[in-house]
């Protein structure tokens, strides 16, 4: 069976779905309108369109080029030094107390087995050593925070 369409009504569902395509950033979209597929696929620097009818044939269109794409990069790691890790789940806390003086602070030189924080779990507390001596470079987690296996604590330089 032959479906006949018109020709603006097929244009504008192609736009629709292109405007979807730049507005969310996608890199493809499919849409099926009344038998007809419409399918779009993002390359960078052009969009290429490809329009697949129900009946087999098939319509490519190529918009003006598209903004400058580019693949998101990760940012480079940074080397604070020796991360200290949460051995276990639970919540983790810098001091002993609320008016407590935290364990340890950016700055301060600490030794191999001294304790750096707590971790709460099922209302018992562990204590959290560090396994090296030497400066807490940056201090990653936050007082209160839930902490799972290998989330880093801290950092040793």
């Amino acid at each position: 069976m032959s479906k006949s369409f018109d020709n603006s009504d097929f244009k504008h569902h192609i736009d629709q779905v292109a405007d979807l395509v730049r507005e969310f950033k996608l890199t493809e979209a499919e849409l099926e309108v009344d038998g007809f597929k419409i399918s779009l696929k993002k390359s960078a620097p052009k969009v290429a369109q490809s329009v697949v009818l129900s009946h087999g044939e098939i319509a490519h269109t190529e918009s003006a080029p598209a903004e400058h794409y580019e693949e998101p990069t990760p940012p480079a790691p940074v080397n604070h030094g020796t991360p200290i890790t949460s051995p276990m789940m639970g919540i983790f806390y810098i001091a002993s107390g609320p008016s407590a003086p935290p364990f340890v602070k950016e700055g301060d030189t600490i030794t191999a087995g001294q304790v750096i924080g707590l971790i709460e779990a099922m209302k018992v507390y562990s204590e959290i050593h560090a396994s090296t001596s030497g400066v807490v470079k940056k201090l990653v987690a936050e007082n209160g925070a839930i902490l799972n296996p290998g989330d880093v604590i801290l950092y040793i330089g």
